[in-house]
């Protein structure tokens, strides 16, 4: 009997226990194996393309691939707009105007050309008919197995891991806000304030049990509703801090200057615009969580997922940029210099605002500002999750059961939180933070698209990504000078364990 490619005869044996039957694809990515899908499995018995189809199968990115366009338009919002964005005001008074719409529209088109490269990329090169559902996985199969671990593994665990501290440290400092608004009111009663504040570690372990608790959903495609709640409540608040600051009006005395003392120093002057294009930088991550929405999509040779994904890709980063840039314009035009790259646009319209407007205005802000934090927990989470069932996976070759997958998750949040509560001030490197990063954005994307696809030399496709791969590596190292610089020049308030 003539078997097609889809479906062979396979035989796996271990010790006296031996398994034949056939398989072919189910279309979602993994393997039917006599009438059984291979996500049934307990464990592997047999090597080749054979273990690396159940992995995906049992690991929490891919294990479930029946996502489709409304939920990578839920994923990629959650994931693309955050808490940086409210820092993005910060820039302009750097930059100025010009150069910061300028500078803003540059990275918003950079990192939108290297999401269509990843997206391409994800699709399996003919011949191979691997898909590339993991930014790491690519990078290894871009520059090899040394090489992609070393440039790539550090910034997508950064990523994930640093994102949900950050996460954790905002939240944590807008429910202690949130909590003086409830109990004070808001407005200037210090008397209040004081006597009545949560401690800052409370609201970091609140924040904290709660994220844990919905990160406990199983798998990337099971927390679409989460990203749903996380995607309405991040362009709700940042479209109701820009339209509220108009309505109000600019209040007198806004300076659009530094704050900073005059610098006559051009090393000075060069550290402080590069920080503002740091804060600009750091706003657009979310690049290591792509190629993971993209394996949630079924392979479908009629309607293959790079097409979903570039559609849904479309839609959600034109609602992100009809977010952004209002919210980075009109909250410099409201605020100016006020706005600081700890507090944010949410702190600069409460220290204006915060005595003339009522409760309920100001307890809504928060209270979307806060939930949108817990919604993104678990998606930038999810990397590391999937990570730490893959070694275990490839360690025991067998699933991982749900008691120890519990048990990464809550290993994960405990250590997040340690972090949060000992290092709090996290959010002041951000310029610095923003250089390290820049590369799993801007540069390994134009790289990975010279080695895999390979364009012709010398052509127009293979110009372009050099020329914007080396443009962002020399980017990158000036940011990380430029902000350590700007460090020893103006110290760190290093509050370590003091939230």
């Amino acid at each position: 009997m003539i078997k097609t490619p889809e479906q062979q005869l396979i035989t796996i044996k271990e010790s006296s226990c031996s398994v034949t039957g056939t398989f072919r694809s189910n279309g979602g990515g993994g393997l039917i194996i006599n009438g059984r899908s291979s996500s049934e499995y307990d464990h592997v018995l047999g090597g080749g393309i054979f273990d690396d189809q159940i992995q995906d199968d049992w690991l929490p990115i891919t294990e479930s691939r029946k996502g489709n366009i409304i939920s990578v338009v839920f994923h990629l919002l959650c994931s693309g707009i955050g808490f940086q964005a409210l820092s993005l005001p910060v820039a302009f008074v750097t930059l100025g105007w010009f150069w910061g719409i300028i500078c803003l529209s540059l990275a918003f088109s950079w990192q939108l050309y290297t999401i269509w490269i990843l997206v391409h990329l994800s699709e399996p090169v003919t011949g191979t008919g691997t898909r590339h559902s993991r930014y790491l996985r690519l990078a290894i199969a871009a520059f090899g197995p040394k090489l992609g671990k070393l440039l790539g593994i550090f910034p997508v665990m950064y990523l994930s891991g640093g994102s949900c501290v950050m996460l954790i440290i905002t939240a944590g400092a807008n429910i202690e806000r949130l909590f003086e608004i409830i109990v004070c009111g808001g407005g200037d009663d210090n008397t209040c304030t004081e006597a009545k504040s949560l401690p800052g570690v409370v609201c970091f372990l609140m924040f904290t049990c709660v994220a844990i608790l919905i990160a406990q959903l199983p798998n990337l495609n099971s927390i679409a509703k989460v990203s749903m709640i996380g995607s309405i409540t991040a362009v709700g608040s940042c479209t109701l801090i820009w339209a509220l600051s108009i309505k109000n009006g600019r209040p007198d005395h806004v300076s659009y200057h530094s704050l900073k003392m005059p610098r006559s120093d051009h090393m000075d002057k060069f550290g402080d615009i590069f920080n503002a294009i740091g804060i600009i930088v750091l706003a657009f991550r979310g690049h290591n969580l792509v190629l993971e929405i993209q394996g949630t999509l079924p392979s479908n040779s009629k309607n293959p997922p790079g097409k979903t994904m570039w559609r849904g890709v479309t839609i959600s980063y034109l609602i992100i940029a009809m977010t952004l840039f209002p919210l980075t314009i009109c909250g410099f035009w409201a605020y100016g210099n006020k706005v600081t790259a700890n507090g944010g646009l949410l702190s600069a319209f409460w220290q204006v605002h915060g005595h003339n407007k009522s409760r309920l205005v100001l307890g809504t802000m928060y209270v979307l500002a806060v939930i949108n934090s817990l919604s993104s927990f678990p998606i930038y989470a999810m990397p590391t999750f999937d990570n730490l069932e893959f070694m275990y996976i490839s360690a025991k070759r067998r699933r991982c059961p749900k008691w120890v997958r519990f048990g990464f998750r809550l290993f994960f949040g405990g250590l997040t939180f340690f972090i949060a509560v000992a290092f709090p001030f996290l959010r002041s490197l951000g310029p610095l933070i923003g250089g390290i990063t820049l590369p799993l954005t801007y540069v390994y994307p134009c790289f990975m698209y010279i080695s895999i696809r390979k364009p012709g030399r010398n052509g127009g496709m293979w110009w372009l990504n050099l020329g914007l791969g080396c443009l962002g590596t020399i980017l990158s190292v000036v940011l990380v000078v430029a902000a350590v610089w700007n460090l020893a020049n103006t110290g760190l308030h290093a509050n370590f364990f003091r939230p």
